[in-house]
């Protein structure tokens, strides 16, 4: 079997029908910021504990397809010494990993960022497919400002860098460096035999309308493809995870389900292959219910090149992290909670979620 073949075979397990990922791939501020809403410390026992209740989580598999693991977390084990790549594998999950090393200002753009860790991951991702990963995720962010002025974006003194026209954002710099980014992540990955996770999420804080929040979104994915395509990756063996196309979580008028779905779909149509197998969802603060029906409706809409699933960490985990509390009493309850959820979002994934699942058992 081929590289293109075995890349395309893991994403299409990925988006298996009615499948989606747990995304418990935070950082130690992240997780730390979680654990601090339940009054736990965020130690590293606590934190494999944590992750041990998700993982053992019986019936979980009929679900998710993968997990997204952050560099701690591949390396950890059960409490009785299983590695959690091996306790997924054994239950049919897919391990995979984060790899970007988080956004950081982008110089000369005040406001927008760049993702890094491109320096050395040829090496780390050999040493994580050694480790058992088997597919990637690398995010890039922007921000949506409409308020700003064309020409908002400081000229330069001639001869210390390259004047820049300014814009809205975001810039067309930030597009282009974070595609490209994206891109050389992209190509090393399926160099590696593992599956990238592309994922641009434009940020919906703001008072931007949903079809703000659509222009910018097309703009992005087309100049992620653009970058894609130059530099060879194979559409067939990677994921997309990109941002619904929302109202600002500040617009005055916040756009319906519907809307939101048909807006989505519609972004899609107009900038992502159908080579690609599939486009996962962030759920990007979403609620855990609307995230859910967001997705639902997407898939109701049918005739789409490639599956929508969900990719999600706060909108799968929350109500189990607050069911666990950090109490070893409490790790039935807490996986309840998350196979629920679990349960829910791949109902959504086949568009046969309805909002009377929320309150049954």
């Amino acid at each position: 079997m081929g590289r293109r073949s075995e890349l395309n075979e893991i994403a299409r397990a990925m988006v298996a029908p009615g499948k989606g990922l747990l995304a418990a791939d935070e950082s130690g501020g992240t997780i730390k910021k979680r654990f601090d809403s339940i009054n736990v410390e965020s130690t590293e026992d606590n934190r494999r504990a944590y992750r041990e209740m998700l993982f053992r989580t019986e019936g979980a598999a009929d679900h998710i397809s993968g997990v997204i693991l952050f560099d701690e977390t591949i390396r950890q084990s059960a409490a009785d010494g299983t590695p959690f790549v091996e306790l997924l594998e054994k239950q049919g999950i897919i391990p995979g990993i984060k790899v970007d090393a988080g956004a950081k200002p982008l110089a000369f753009s005040e406001g927008e960022t760049v993702t890094e860790g491109l320096d050395g991951l040829r090496e780390r991702l050999a040493e994580y497919y050694a480790l058992g990963a088997r597919f990637a995720k690398w995010r890039a962010t922007y921000s949506i400002d409409t308020a700003a002025k064309a020409g908002s974006v400081p000229e330069r003194k001639a001869g210390s860098v390259p004047e820049r026209k300014g814009g809205r954002r975001p810039t067309e710099y930030c597009l282009d460096v974070n595609a490209h980014a994206l891109a050389r992540y992209a190509a090393l990955c399926q160099e590696a035999g593992i599956v990238p996770i592309v994922e641009p999420e434009i940020l919906m804080d703001g008072d931007h309308t949903i079809d703000e929040s659509f222009a910018v979104t097309t703009r992005v994915l087309r100049e992620v493809f653009r970058q894609l395509a130059a530099q060879g990756v194979i559409l067939e063996g990677m994921i997309l995870k990109p941002n619904m196309v929302l109202s600002g979580y500040d617009c005055a008028t916040q756009a319906s389900v519907e809307e939101v779905a048909e807006h989505t779909v519609r972004a899609f149509k107009l900038t992502v292959p159908a080579a690609v197998p599939g486009i996962m969802f962030l759920s990007g603060g979403q609620s855990d219910e609307l995230a859910t029906a967001h997705l639902d409706a997407m898939n109701r809409i049918g005739d789409l090149p490639w599956a929508l699933s969900f990719s999600y960490g706060r909108a799968l985990q929350a109500p189990a992290l607050k069911a666990w509390s950090g109490e070893a009493s409490q790790v039935s309850a807490g996986q309840a909670a998350y196979l629920k959820r679990a349960r829910l979002n791949g109902a959504a994934a086949k568009g046969e979620y309805t909002a009377a699942m929320e309150s049954a058992s």
